[in-house]
């Protein structure tokens, strides 16, 4: 039965923490949403249409950029077993390195995936403009993985309410002067001028290490060991993300050629797409803000348990975060469902979409639980279970999409794929840690 004491919630970091992301969410929530009006209606129809098809590249490159660490590096800091210092310093070198390899490479393959791919060359130097966030991008991940692992929010909160504002900021300022000269001047700039906000977001956390955190020569050598349990429980985390951020990269290249053969048009293709990712998704994760709070919250809470073995507290803190994650999600996608043409005419100014959100609104209530399941699962040294339950719901989605789009269902294959994917990763990362849990 869930009830939550008070006593318990004072005295819990999990608790604390969890309202500390709560509550910056909430608010950078309220800024990204904003931001999302301003953006889309000072890049116009065509520039939304063109971000929308260059996403999937820009979340693969940041799934491989990420490489998990935040989980991971929390996961190992929360243990308590290793000094946090010296985490973080074996991890930096190893992480630059790959980030100057993503750089070399983008630059190189953005002709090849704009021309060739995605059939719209115009998008070559958007993805172009991606290689070079990489590593700031980065130096963030690592710092923020290292503030969770000690259940301290504070910093990430403070961290991500600067960083909208920044980026608020530069929408409102920079934007409008570079879409003079074409929606392609405008994504680039934007992409670009992101480095500004996530330099500031390193500046914040730089801000609140402690004060007796000093770097010496010796803490500059990686250890091998540390290194090595990091990436351990890194690989299948990101490998998990890959996977489906791959499968995102293709989504609209497979999208594209089917709908092409069975005699969809590119305008048709493009706009309707745009309309999915730029209308239609947006407006069902909205709960995602309590979710990344409580999931976040989560490692580090589970971590500790898992190293004293207590399985009675793992238990308790997962099963209050699922019931909070879904009767969020179930509330707000209610909503949602009985109002769509109401908030896509107030928040974007269309009601294009309205269709696709009726049939998905359910769904992404179960999608509120993926966030505990997986963090759960990692935070018990189980990523691979959470990968698997990410490679079989991608699978069944790209598999939906080629199939069912063949039944000239327009975007309908798109939408089956995705109800699918939410299902099969939910079912299976259920019983995986009703397994891991006993």
């Amino acid at each position: 039965m869930f009830c939550i004491n008070l006593n318990d919630m004072k005295k819990s970091l999990f608790f604390k923490s969890a309202f500390i992301l709560l509550v910056g969410s909430v608010i950078t929530r309220g800024l990204g949403f904003l931001i999302r009006i301003i953006f889309t209606r000072v890049i116009g129809p065509e520039g939304v249409n063109l971000h929308s098809l260059i996403m999937p590249t820009y979340s693969l490159v940041i799934a491989f950029t990420q490489l998990g660490l935040p989980v991971a590096i929390s996961t190992v800091v929360a243990r308590g077993v290793k000094r946090g210092k010296k985490i973080l310093f074996s991890v930096i070198p190893i992480v630059l390195a790959l980030n100057l390899i993503m750089m070399i490479t983008i630059i190189l393959s953005a002709p090849f995936i704009a021309g060739t791919l995605l059939d719209e060359p115009s998008v070559t130097y958007p993805i172009m403009s991606m290689a070079f966030i990489l590593p700031f991008i980065s130096i963030s991940s690592i710092l923020r993985g290292y503030f969770f692992g000690k259940q301290k929010m504070m910093p990430h909160t403070v961290s991500n309410v600067i960083e909208q504002i920044a980026r608020l900021g530069i929408i409102l300022m920079v934007l409008p002067k570079l879409v003079e000269y074409g929606p392609v001047y405008g994504i680039v700039g934007y992409i670009l001028l992101s480095i500004i906000s996530e330099l500031i977001s390193i500046v914040v956390f730089l801000y609140f290490l402690p004060k007796n955190f000093k770097i010496e020569k010796s803490d500059l050598k990686p250890d091998v060991k540390t290194t090595k349990e990091v990436m351990d429980l890194c690989l299948p985390t990101v490998g998990g993300r890959l996977v489906g951020n791959i499968f995102y990269f293709f989504e609209p290249i497979i999208l594209t050629y089917v709908l092409k053969l069975v005699g969809y048009s590119n305008a048709f293709i493009v706009s309707e797409y745009g309309t999915y990712n730029a209308y239609v998704l947006p407006l069902l994760v909205i709960p995602s803000f309590l979710v990344q709070a409580v999931s976040t919250a989560l490692v580090p809470e589970i971590s500790k348990s898992y190293e004293r073995k207590d399985t009675k507290k793992i238990k308790k803190r997962l099963r209050q975060s699922l019931i909070v994650c879904f009767s969020l999600g179930l509330a707000t996608n209610a909503l949602v469902f009985i109002f769509p043409e109401f908030l896509l005419k107030v928040v974007y100014n269309t009601t294009s979409g309205v269709e696709y959100i009726r049939v998905l609104a359910f769904f992404f209530s179960l999608y509120s639980l993926e966030g505990p399941l997986s963090s759960t699962l990692q935070a018990l040294g189980h990523s691979k279970e959470a990968f698997r339950a990410t490679t079989c719901g991608v699978l069944l989605r790209t598999l939906s999409i080629a199939v069912c789009s063949l039944f000239k269902i327009g975007l309908y294959g798109l939408v089956i794929g995705e109800i699918l994917d939410i299902v099969s990763v939910v079912v299976i990362d259920y019983f995986a840690l009703k397994k891991a849990i006993k």
